[in-house]
């Protein structure tokens, strides 16, 4: 996340502004509960993707000590 380290409080506060003006208070909870489920997914997937090279990683050297 290093864009976000050099935004800085008031570029923060300018973000959610203007998202607010864009998307509308009504609408702006939505897309963040979106985007956490987006972002929960993705790191599912990851981390997914790790323990299965993991594994495949295990069965190689098993069958390399045999």
């Amino acid at each position: 996340m290093g864009i976000f380290r050099d935004i800085g409080a008031p570029g923060l506060i300018v973000l959610i502004l203007g998202a607010l003006l864009i998307f509308g208070p009504k609408r702006l909870p939505e897309l963040g509960e979106s985007i956490g489920k987006m972002i929960r997914e993705f790191k599912k997937s990851v981390s997914g993707i790790e323990s299965e090279s993991d594994e495949t990683k295990n069965i190689e050297d098993k069958k390399e000590d045999k």
